[in-house]
């Protein structure tokens, strides 16, 4: 529910940033959409070295027999180092989504990476949410007067509440009690294109 409330806020909040906002981007990451992920990330700028992004991306289906359903929200405040929308930036992001993965056999995933172990997601699948944070760094390239094209990189934390089930399609009746897990590691990559009101 904490979550629940920390989205509807967030939501809330958007419209007076819109109306104070010096500078407003929408983007999409094309990493995102080439793993048919559809994604949207909207930008404010607040001062002359800030900015508010809020990203989100979503999938709600199967490909090939491959699970990769999930939902995301990741608000990040961001300092640029010259002036907003150019060049050098860092951020701080917040973390928080849903997800459903599993069936993932022939990308040959290692059974252990950075302390998560992922052999269940071979065969079986994992049905859970999280929150977390994480630190960013990017770069953005102004290409033309309104567009840009932006890189960027975020490590972090993940704490994550889920359940475990035997095979893609097992019942609810099948899965593990729920367990828990702290992910550290790579936590966003992006290439987005950008346009800028």
């Amino acid at each position: 529910m904490k979550i629940k409330h920390l989205l509807i806020a967030m939501l809330m909040l958007l419209p007076s940033l819109f109306s104070q906002a010096q500078t407003v981007g929408i983007k999409s990451n094309l990493l995102g959409d080439a793993m048919l992920s559809p994604n949207l990330g909207l930008e404010f700028g607040l001062a002359p070295k800030w900015t508010l992004d809020v990203s989100g991306e979503v999938n709600f289906w199967d490909v090939d027999n491959h699970r990769w359903r999930h939902w995301y929200v990741m608000p990040e405040a961001r300092y640029w180092f010259c002036e907003k929308f150019a060049g050098h930036f860092i951020g701080l992001t917040g973390i928080a989504g849903r997800y459903d993965i599993g069936n993932l056999g022939k990308f040959n995933i290692n059974d252990k990476f950075l302390g998560t172990d992922y052999h269940l997601l071979k065969d079986g699948r994992a049905r859970g949410w999280g929150f977390g944070a994480g630190f960013d760094y990017g770069y953005a390239w102004p290409v033309a007067k309104h567009w840009n094209i932006e890189a960027e990189i975020g490590i972090g934390w993940i704490w994550t509440k889920y359940r475990e089930y035997p095979s893609l399609n097992a019942p609810k009746s099948a899965a593990s009690p729920y367990k828990y897990h702290n992910y550290v590691g790579l936590t966003k990559l992006a290439v987005n294109v950008e346009y800028l009101f």
